[in-house]
C-alpha cells in the first residue's frame, strides 16, 4: 500500500487523474457528473484551446506522453 501525504505528491497525483478524466472525455464518456474535466483544467491550471490541445498541455506538464506520440 502507498501513502500519499506531501503535497506536492497529492496535486501530481490529482492531474494526473484529471489527464485520465480527460482522456476518457477525447473518447466520448463522463468522468463525473459534476464539472468536465477539460473545464476543470483549463480553469485551474489556466489552459487554453481544444480538448486535445489541453489534454497534450497536461501531459506535457506531466511528462507523460502526449496524443500526437501514442
Amino acid at each position: 500500500m502507498t501513502m500519499i501525504t506531501n503535497p506536492t505528491q497529492i496535486a501530481h497525483f490529482r492531474y494526473c487523474t484529471m489527464l485520465r478524466g480527460l482522456g476518457l472525455e477525447l473518447k466520448g464518456l463522463r468522468f463525473s457528473k459534476g464539472m468536465t474535466m477539460y473545464a476543470l483544467a483549463k480553469k485551474e491550471l489556466g489552459l487554453k484551446g481544444t480538448r486535445e490541445s489541453v489534454y497534450n498541455q497536461l501531459a506535457d506538464m506531466l511528462g507523460k506522453p502526449n496524443l500526437g506520440s501514442v
